[in-house]
């Protein structure tokens, strides 16, 4: 059948679900270039949608509100039970697609009309490629075929006159979870109909990709989009499960997409940013977008620099505890511009007056010393003792002097403030590629070096929580914060406590008004307080004002900590891999867990917080024991208040 662009009636039924029931800046924009190219849009939203999301999707169609029940799948069946199938058969297409796509990135328009002078009874834009087996446990051919990606298909009057689609859709059951929507529904579709005769095919060339991926749209977007102008990307991109990127790619496919939209189309990135930093978890998005920025120590533009600040007011917060070590935090203070205004904290009116003697030479705009409470150490520093200034500023620096007691011998704590002083305040090249950093992309909120990962630090990295979940997701709660916090995945959070910032991403944590006696007094512990709370917060407040956390290095340093995670992944692969265990890293952590908790080590297995893999690997009644266990082991968390993180 083919299509008559000229006088063609197109409905177009469009899926919508958020969890917030909040209609995100990227669906307007969306539906407003469908719109141009169909006769009626019909909007089914599964669950709550806000009043002025409902207006919002008005403005395009009727919008029918029902249970978040059955998926798309059921969305889609009763937007047709709706209509009803005589109304139907009088388009020449019917679409379904839903909001798990965003875009155009090219006009829906160059789609249709390509698509017209087909002869074909359905279409879609992207095609999934045939896989061995059948994962989900529901196909009737053992095996995934090829499909048309359920996100658009298109169906003609030829198809949905008939008796077979009209079957297929009543007599569609229950769709109870994610594996019976692909399996009892998108993957058999195509191949289904296309058994009975009916011709279809997709509207981005790609079958000369079938041995370079079997998921093209999600492991090489940029080649699509580049390419072959595919209209669309999966906003799953941005938060999906990394052991898949890295099973199929180098991790280079999201931050590679997300660069060719913003530098090499119009499409505004802005909408990516509004509904991915509400709705996923910030270790993913940082993850996927590679959002570590690696800048150089040893070169910067000296006239940008200047503009910048002109434009920008900078400032420094520091606090200073220790006498020992004011010429030392000088020099690290002497790496700011000397346009910027530099705030000194500290406890009392002696150290105040040592402080003034040994910065007394430092080239600044402003200097100020201000003694505070000593309650909430440098934290109350940041939140209390410059509160009253913080919000003058748009790009803004947090240190302090730092030693690390309760580790032996010092060099492990003096490398762990090596570390963070490096990554902050290396020096003044540093500082300023930094501020160009904050400049360049407006939507960074904070900027901290990576976590402490030498000696007795090794095991932060897969702990990054420590025992301060619970007391990090309280204050959350206490602070009105709605983005996603879960055991499972860490923050990117400044462990260390110093890090660039964007005042205005942490205004929702200066909205508190933070007083002195809000801290816990001395002395305090060294691990799971309100003050590690807050350590960990900071990026969560930043996600919650619409601002993303990455991580920041000196090119120096990224070379030492490159070297230094080879040198640890190197040990275990070769430990595990002898043992017969690999390629696949993903495979390797499940196995090495299987067999830890095959063999009774319960221990080692709950401290590793596996609860999905055990779950997966076990019978339920060895699950249920091995729970039971968990909950009685003295610094462990309670299992009910684990929520396991949904990609």
């Amino acid at each position: 059948m083919l299509i008559d662009n000229s006088n063609a009636k197109r409905l177009a039924i469009f899926f919508f679900y958020d969890r917030r029931g909040i209609v995100d800046s990227y669906v307007p924009y969306l539906l407003e270039d469908l719109k141009k190219n169909v006769s009626e849009i019909f909007v089914v939203c599964n669950g709550k949608l806000k009043e002025e999301g409902k207006k919002e999707l008005e403005k395009y169609g009727k919008v029918l509100v029902r249970e978040n029940k059955g998926f798309d799948v059921w969305a889609y069946k009763t937007a047709l039970e709706t209509y009803g199938w005589k109304k139907l058969e009088e388009f020449d297409e019917v679409i379904m697609l839903n909001n798990t796509i965003m875009g155009p990135v090219y006009p829906f328009a160059e789609t249709f009309e390509k698509m017209d002078a087909k002869d074909l009874d359905f279409w879609g834009l992207t095609k999934y490629f045939k896989i061995k087996g059948d994962p989900f446990g529901y196909s009737p051919y053992g095996y995934l075929p090829d499909h048309v990606q359920s996100h658009w298909i298109t169906c003609r009057r030829s198809l949905v006159s008939s008796k077979e689609f009209q079957d297929y859709w009543n007599n569609m059951p229950m769709i109870e979870d994610y594996a019976q929507a692909v399996g009892k529904h998108e993957s058999i579709f195509t191949k289904r109909f296309a058994d009975m005769g009916y011709k279809w095919d997709v509207s981005v060339e790609m079958d000369d990709l079938r041995n370079y991926s079997g998921y093209p749209l999600m492991m090489c977007p940029k080649k699509l989009l580049e390419e072959r102008r595919c209209p669309i990307f999966k906003k799953r991109s941005f938060f999906h499960m990394e052991e898949d990127f890295l099973r199929n790619t180098a991790g280079e496919q999201t931050s590679e997409l997300f660069d060719y939209l913003r530098y090499e189309t119009d499409y505004d990135v802005n909408m990516i940013w509004d509904t991915i930093l509400k709705n996923y978890h910030q270790s993913d998005i940082v993850k996927n977008l590679n959002l570590a920025y690696i800048l150089p120590t040893n070169q910067y533009n000296k006239e940008l620099l200047e503009e910048q600040t002109k434009k920008n007011k900078i400032v420094l917060v520091m606090h200073l505890y220790f006498e020992d070590l004011l010429e030392e935090s000088y020099r690290y203070v002497s790496s700011m511009p000397e346009s910027a205004d530099i705030y000194l904290t500290t406890d009392t009116e002696e150290k105040k007056a040592a402080i003034e003697k040994v910065f007394a030479k430092l080239p600044c705009n402003k200097l100020e010393v201000r003694v505070i409470k000593n309650r909430g150490r440098d934290v109350s520093s940041l939140l209390v003792g410059v509160k009253d200034v913080i919000m003058q500023y748009d790009i803004a620096c947090f240190a302090h002097d730092k030693k690390t007691a309760q580790v032996k011998p010092g060099t492990i704590g003096a490398s762990f403030a090596y570390k963070c002083f490096q990554n902050t305040l290396a020096n003044k090249m540093y500082v300023a590629n930094v501020i160009n950093t904050f400049v360049n992309n407006p939507r960074l909120g904070i900027l901290s070096p990576p976590e402490p990962n030498h000696s007795t630090f090794f095991t932060t990295i897969g702990f990054e929580w420590g025992p301060n979940f619970d007391v990090t997701r309280k204050l959350a709660k206490d602070l009105g914060l709605h983005v996603p916090m879960n055991v499972m995945a860490p923050p990117v959070a400044p462990l260390g406590t110093m890090f660039w910032f964007r005042p205005a991403a942490l205004k929702p944590l200066y909205a508190k008004d933070w007083e002195y006696e809000d801290f816990p007094p001395e002395p305090n512990k060294i691990d799971g307080t309100l003050l590690h709370a807050i350590e960990r917060i900071y990026p969560f407040v930043a996600q919650e004002a619409g601002y993303y956390p990455a991580i920041g290095m000196t090119d120096k340093f990224a070379a030492i900590e490159y070297n230094n995670l080879r040198y640890y992944l190197r040990g275990y692969n070769q430990i595990v891999v002898n043992h017969g265990i690999g390629p696949y890293h993903d495979e390797m952590v499940a196995r090495v867990n299987q067999v830890f908790a095959l063999r009774g080590s319960f221990k080692a297995v709950f401290k590793f917080r596996m609860k999905a893999y055990l779950k997966q690997y076990l019978p339920e009644k060895a699950y249920k024991k091995l729970k039971k266990k968990w909950k009685k082991m003295k610094g462990i968390q309670d299992v009910s208040s684990i929520e396991i993180r949904e990609n």
